[in-house]
């Protein structure tokens, strides 16, 4: 019989375990993967998400992992910049900065903190009911008894879907390549992240370490088709972007659908609870999906500083978190279909040009702003 235990090891996952350490709770993590391998490129994070890992001891790690980013921009085409964002104020003020990183170190990092005696690998959920306790059953025919239950499975988690019985994913309507490669990029660019905008298509392009660099390219679903090349795709923007392209071998290239979940009007059951993508999925414009996740993990552990009750603490949790979430996920779906235009992107580039810096600053503190 289990006193805890989490289902998902992925970054939402891991930081509940490293916070559930932190204030000597039992816990075991179950994960269906077979071992913690490189998976879905790169990832930032940000300055919300490095403030948490410093309270965990792991900001140091992380950052010498990864690459510190000290400046976010969006240009058109040709590389000319509509918006950027002012990093130094943000990494002054929070005394943090954002930092890309390969998605499997981030995750090496945090379960090695734990101690990978408290993950159970190739341990994917079958069914899960409810008696006194929740019964785990997975594939491999093991069973498991627990008497508290987060769930941390993801957008298409099986625990939602089977405790509460809810999650309508919604699909953007847009088709993402993610990608890994060595390339040299130009110094100025070692730093600082960049999106680029075209006409139904954008391309985005960050160093991960040493010459690893992390890409993404869009095109609206009306554009897709199958083996569709990107570098005929892309033949209008700058050269960078289809020297990228170019230096990327098929295996390092992933296509998925850029998907979110419809906010769902609770997270929580008796001794359950769900954090991250399988309580709020977001689509990815700004940044924020995991980050989201290392937060839920964070006010959970503030919350059990005060408070062992369990039950009280979901309440609570999902009170606090709401509001912010929503926010996030509906702004995010909403970048995402203003950055994706196919007409009118002139007058696009124009009108975020000509928005005042401090509009735009003041919604990232917002965002970067922790709660509790």
């Amino acid at each position: 019989m289990n006193q805890i235990s989490i289902i998902g090891a992925g970054i939402g996952g891991l930081t509940l375990g490293n916070i559930l350490k932190q204030q000597h709770l039992d816990f075991t993590i179950y994960e269906s993967a077979l071992e913690i391998k490189p998976v879905g490129a790169g990832i930032m994070m940000a300055v919300n998400a490095m403030q948490i890992f410093e309270k965990l001891g792991l900001k140091e790690k992380i950052e010498n992992a990864g690459n510190k980013i000290h400046g976010i921009s969006i240009t058109d085409e040709k590389l000319k910049t509509i918006s950027t964002t002012n990093v130094l104020a943000l990494e002054k003020k929070f005394n943090s900065c954002n930092v890309a990183i390969h998605r499997a170190e981030l995750q090496k990092i945090l379960a090695e903190n734990i101690g990978f005696e408290k993950i159970q690998l190739n341990h994917s959920l079958k069914q899960i009911s409810r008696k006194e306790n929740y019964l785990l059953e997975f594939e491999n025919g093991n069973e498991i008894e627990s008497k508290i239950v987060f769930g941390a499975d993801g957008i298409h988690s099986k625990v939602r879907n089977q405790i509460l019985k809810t999650g309508q994913i919604r699909n953007a309507g847009q088709k993402c390549w993610r990608g890994l490669t060595d390339f040299n990029l130009p110094e100025k660019y070692h730093h600082h992240a960049l999106e680029i905008l075209g006409k139904g298509k954008r391309f985005g392009f960050v160093k991960l370490s040493g010459n690893k660099v992390y890409w993404y390219a869009l095109v609206n679903e009306n554009q897709f088709e199958e083996n569709l090349d990107l570098t005929v795709k892309f033949k209008d923007f700058d050269v960078l972007v289809l020297d990228i392209i170019k230096s990327t071998v098929k295996e390092n290239i992933i296509l998925n659908d850029i998907i979110d979940l419809t906010p769902i009007p609770k997270w929580y059951a008796e001794n359950f609870c769900l954090i991250g993508d399988a309580a709020h999925a977001t689509t990815p414009n700004m940044g924020q999906g995991a980050c989201q996740s290392v937060e839920d993990a964070y006010i959970i552990g503030k919350l059990l500083k005060k408070n062992q009750d369990f039950n009280k603490i979901f309440e609570e949790f999902q009170q606090i978190r709401r509001k912010k979430v929503d926010y996030i996920v509906k702004n995010s779906w909403k970048i995402g279909k203003i950055s994706q235009l196919e007409k009118g992107n002139s007058l696009r580039n124009f009108l975020m040009r000509s928005l005042p810096e401090s509009l735009n600053q003041k919604m990232i503190e917002k965002i970067l702003t922790l709660e509790l």
